[in-house]
């Protein structure tokens, strides 16, 4: 009979564009590591920026610290339109740059000597784009509260930190540590990432918030709030000790956050359990209400899910599990492991971040309600897949792969873990790639070859299949009296996936190839059923 529910395709047209798109110099600019980033390596950056919300204008200044790889005197430095650098200094020396689209190109006059750790000075200025639909299109949101104060936030991944401010803004270089000088009007709040050092009162009726990150951090992860916030904190004793958290939020909503953020110690216990310590103990962890749904800012986790459990009231699982905890919370922290602390070096491998971090929330469920509680939430998921094209996207040019990232990647990782039949060992993996990948930023063969190795089983056709492949495995089968035939089809080739069965209710692995096997057991096979857990079809053969 068939377990898993049949996928419709309704996004036939989205898979012919993507077949048909044209990349263009500033795609390549964007999204590859050019010879002009390649010979510098971040070490730091101080983002110091007025915002005037009348005006929705930025200015500022952001110092570039790094260190030189090898001898050159081109840096590219990107800042989108109608955001705009206007000065560049080498030690109080005005630099020549030029503009390309999005990217500027700064010559150096100091020989770049390697191994050499050097600075530079960028002032910048401008309204920067402002977000149609965050935080899936970035930019800026500049929204008011139910008191007429002032309410913004930036959001922007994929689209780039640099929608906002000057940086290096590619995956695969984080900088070491940043200090953030944030000037706001007086009567409102900035909050970003890591910890306060210090507030300033300016004499022009404004004030500036100095947040420090002691880790290295990734460009989107760079956040500004602003707004009437209030705060509230409490402390988490965790594997690394107490862990300081912080909440911030609109006046108004402080007695509902101080009841839905409850849910912030169970999720940090779950993930610690899973995946090993929080990576940032040194930087804290907030929760920082924003008018938009939320985004996995490191230390800085937005939220803006309404106060309620779910994705805004829903349960995307359709099991009713999804109601048992508020999802942006759960989601978005998440990320703190993966994509904060292990992130990808190129956009096309995002399903690094989410397909782990989709793959969480039922973590979560497994370790609060159990494992059924698990399982029926990331199979519930299924019904959100589309199969349109590839997980994976092109590489250098800033352009990710299908949205199936989440669900079918969260499904594929539930297959696996079937697969190893070992929780004991199916953890030790997790908490085994954020202790080798530690505040790394990586490529697939890295997380799929560690996966592979760790486990002892050979998943690299696997991975092809549901990474690669928009086709889901089909597995025929015929029952003749003691006979099992069976073989995989909808596979890429040398596709080889085990699989559990059972059989006369014994539990039985199948090492199935492409190729047609069979298996004779002693005696007749009167019943015959297979897992809900794998991610697959399956079909009688009829001949």
């Amino acid at each position: 009979m068939k377990l898993i529910q049949t996928i419709v395709f309704t996004f036939l047209t989205l898979n012919i564009v993507a077949q048909t798109t044209q990349f263009t110099r500033q795609d390549t600019l964007r999204g590859s590591i050019t010879p002009e980033r390649e010979w510098w390596d971040l070490t730091y950056y101080h983002l110091s920026m007025s915002v005037d919300p009348e005006e929705k204008f930025l200015r500022g200044s952001n110092l570039v610290q790094f260190k030189v790889i090898k001898n050159s005197q081109i840096m590219q430095i990107d800042l989108q339109p109608p955001m705009k650098i206007t000065k560049v200094t080498e030690e109080g020396q005005d630099l020549r740059f030029e503009r390309d689209g999005n990217a500027y190109f700064i010559t150096l006059k100091n020989k770049q000597v390697k191994d050499d750790v050097n600075e530079i000075l960028i002032e910048f200025e401008g309204k920067p784009v402002i977000s149609r639909n965050p935080p899936w299109s970035g930019g800026l949101t500049w929204r008011k509260d139910g008191n007429g104060n002032h309410f913004i936030a930036t959001s922007c991944q994929g689209d780039g930190a640099s929608l906002w401010w000057p940086n290096k803004d590619h995956m695969y270089d984080e900088v070491d540590s940043m200090l953030m000088s944030i000037t706001v009007p007086e009567n409102l709040m900035d909050v970003s990432n890591g910890r306060l050092r210090k507030v300033e009162a300016n004499p022009n009726k404004t004030k500036t918030y100095h947040w420090y990150v002691d880790n290295p951090i990734n460009n989107y992860g760079v956040n500004i709030n602003i707004g009437d916030y209030v705060h509230f904190s409490e402390i988490f004793d965790g594997e690394k000790g107490k862990l300081d958290l912080d909440y911030y939020v609109l006046r108004d909503n402080l007695s509902k956050a101080q009841e839905q953020f409850k849910q912030t110690k169970p999720m940090l216990e779950a993930f610690e359990h899973w995946f090993g310590p929080y990576p940032f103990y040194e930087d804290g962890f907030k929760l920082v209400e924003v008018p938009y749904l939320g985004m996995e800012h490191q230390s800085s986790v937005t939220y803006g899910n309404g106060y309620q459990n779910g994705y805004r009231g829903t349960d995307l699982s359709g099991s009713g599990w999804g109601l048992k905890f508020d999802f942006i919370i759960i989601h978005e922290a998440g990320h703190e492991w993966f994509a904060n602390s292990i992130t990808y070096q190129d956009v096309a491998d995002m399903w690094i971040h989410e397909s782990f971090t989709a793959y969480s929330e039922n973590l979560y469920l497994d370790y609060h309600f159990g494992k059924e509680a698990s399982a029926d939430y990331v199979i519930g998921t299924r019904k959100n897949i589309n199969n349109d094209r590839p997980i994976i996207g092109p590489y250098g040019v800033n352009k990710s792969g299908s949205g199936d990232m989440y669900y079918k990647g969260a499904n594929m990782l539930h297959t696996m873990r079937t697969i190893v039949d070992d929780d004991e060992k199916w953890r030790s993996l997790l908490r085994g790639l954020n202790e080798t990948f530690y505040h790394q930023t990586v490529k697939t063969e890295q997380i799929e070859n560690y996966i592979s190795q760790k486990i002892g089983i050979d998943f690299s056709k696997v991975f092809d299949q549901y990474l690669r492949d928009t086709r889901i495995p089909n597995f025929n089968y015929k029952v003749d009296g003691k006979k099992l035939t069976y073989y995989w089809s909808n596979v890429v080739e040398g596709f080889d996936m085990p699989l559990f069965v059972y059989i006369n209710d014994e539990k039985i692995k199948l090492d199935a190839t492409f190729h047609s096997q069979t298996l004779e057991l002693d005696g007749n096979i009167d019943t015959f059923s297979i897992p809900r857990d794998f991610y697959i079809t399956d079909s009688k053969i009829d001949k």
